[in-house]
């Protein structure tokens, strides 16, 4: 069990340094906050966080790659102690982490709208990314 919390804490904190200097992080701060806050005040987790990103992003300017491996140490042993500290936290991270992962990979979010106006339509709908019709018959 511990080597398989090791290695959700070793994702985790690769995950999170990996979306720290992604256009995502405004969106994810908040989530990681609450997560690792464990039910209590996010605010100072949330500045800790914040430290680390700009952190990252002077070492990024300056081309140090070791404040990247720092950080990411920081937060793997921090992600650590919480999952040692709360065992029903690991399915919570999990389900984080996978929420995440379109984000932390650089896939887009999508956001559809659709409207149909003036009058019914009849026939099929199709919406989507990356349909593969090959196999598929419409009636």
């Amino acid at each position: 069990m511990e080597a398989e919390l090791a290695a959700l804490a070793e994702t985790g904190a690769t995950t999170l340094v990996g979306l720290m200097v992604s256009d995502a992080w405004t969106q994810t701060r908040a989530r990681v906050a609450r997560f690792l806050a464990r039910g209590g005040e996010t605010g100072g987790v949330d500045e800790e966080l914040e430290a680390s990103r700009e952190e990252l992003i002077s070492a990024r300017d300056g081309e140090a790659p070791d404040v990247a491996e720092d950080i990411e140490d920081e937060w793997r042993l921090r992600l650590r102690r919480a999952l040692r500290a709360d065992p029903a936290a690991a399915q919570e991270l999990r389900l984080l982490l996978d929420e995440l992962a379109p984000a932390a990979a650089g896939v887009p979010a999508v956001t559809v709208h659709n409207s149909v106006r003036e009058g019914a339509r009849t026939g099929p709908v199709i919406q989507g990314q990356q349909q593969n019709f090959s196999d598929t018959t419409f009636n």
